[in-house]
């Protein structure tokens, strides 16, 4: 049977992270992986983490199955960062189920999806992040691009957008990442999210929204505007959250899974299919991360501290941006990279060509993905000189 195989590609941003590692340059750094990184160059367990962890180990109990849904505290902790006192809640509109990482929510989300509709297509923003196509296909989805990112302006093609969705057909789902985009850095703004989401009700398609960054981008509350925007105007929504960014959890994989439906019955019989997902993917969720998360949002003094680590955090990849801008201009360079301040989350696109990826690499041991695409943590006081000084000579 084995013998049949072939070999397939290996992914680009893990073979980059490779030939990082084989590197012997003493400068070199990487910009590649997609995990935040303090100023030595660490993904650090925030402090808030490490309490909640020692209160679990001194306080669990059993290592029993946790059921399908998960950690039913947590989920409904979840529900309230991502959606504050939204009337969905208060009107019992809303189910959820963990799930391992992100990832693993929007898979199940994928597969939930087929269930309600077989035929449906999932629209994508272009770019988008590398794996979420690949993992709508597996669940059997027909998966299309809407216009997103306009590379020549290092901005949004928001009227092509609104154009193309316009014309999606009644039941298609359309992916919107709520904040700090992957890859691009570019958000929608606050009247950008009315259209949408004014859009999506008049058309009738499903929204999904992938919640990789909440806290990362502005705040907690303002970047989760877009979706409770998109809450207010459709009876149906699917979200996509992650722990791995805003809590550090990236090895725990915890994340979720939530339904809006229209009301409170139809909310029942959607979790029961979703729970059904679950059962015929992975059958229980781990429990570690998310007791960890429900621990710190369980407690006021827990609570302030992550809110400080995670302002922490975001401060520093938006001085990060403006400390790029600068240094870049400072060099020279005809090329404009005024972007990069105005984007927010983790990811720019640099927007230079594969010839000067590839010298960064090669001759400086900067590590970028071929689409240009930086992680903005990866840069560091330390550093910010000599990334400047390599970007001005390939520039030239």
């Amino acid at each position: 049977m084995f013998s049949a195989l072939k070999p397939l590609p290996t992914d680009p941003i893990l073979g980059l992270m490779a030939a990082y590692k084989q590197d012997t340059n003493p400068n070199k750094i990487d910009l590649g992986v997609g995990v935040y990184k303090d100023e030595q160059g660490n993904t650090p367990v925030l402090k808030a983490v490490k309490t909640a962890e020692a209160f679990r180990l001194e306080n669990e109990k059993s290592k029993s199955y946790i059921g399908l849904a998960g950690n039913l505290d947590f989920c409904h902790k979840m529900e309230s960062l991502l959606l504050g006192e939204h009337q969905a809640l208060l009107a019992n509109r809303v189910r959820t189920a963990q799930a391992p990482g992100g990832t693993g929510a929007l898979r199940v989300a994928a597969e939930f999806i087929k269930r309600c509709n077989k035929d449906a297509t999932i629209w994508v923003t272009n770019p988008t992040w590398a794996n979420h196509i690949s993992l709508f296909e597996a669940a059997g989805l027909s998966v299309k691009e809407y216009p997103y990112y306009d590379y020549e302006n290092k901005d949004l093609m928001f009227d092509e957008m609104i154009e193309t969705l316009s014309k999606v057909p009644k039941g298609d789902v359309v992916l919107v990442h709520a904040c700090c985009h992957n890859p691009s850095g570019m958000d929608l703004n606050e009247t950008q999210w009315n259209t949408l989401a004014q859009l999506a009700k008049d058309v009738g398609f499903t929204p999904l929204v992938d919640i990789a960054y909440q806290g990362f981008g502005s705040s907690l509350e303002e970047d989760a505007r877009g979706l409770r925007i998109l809450a207010d105007a459709v009876e149906e929504l699917i979200i996509c959250s992650s722990c791995s960014k805003n809590f550090g959890l990236y090895r725990e994989r915890i994340g979720a899974c939530s339904l809006i439906a229209k009301d409170s019955a139809t909310a029942d019989i959607s979790s029961s299919v979703m729970l059904s997902v679950v059962r015929a993917i992975y059958s229980m969720p781990p429990a570690h991360g998310a007791d960890i998360v429900n621990t710190i949002l369980g407690s006021t003094e827990l609570t302030q501290q992550w809110h400080q680590e995670l302002d922490e955090m975001r401060n520093r990849i938006n001085g990060l941006r403006s400390l790029i801008k600068q240094s870049l201009a400072a060099k020279g360079i005809a090329q404009d990279f005024s972007f990069i301040e105005r984007q927010h989350g983790m990811f720019s696109f640099l927007g230079i060509n594969k010839e000067q990826i590839a010298r960064l690499q090669q001759e400086y041991g900067i590590y970028i993905v071929g689409s240009s695409r930086v992680n903005v943590a990866g840069i560091s006081d330390t550093n910010i000189d000599y990334f400047a000084n390599a970007v001005a000579d390939v520039c030239k």
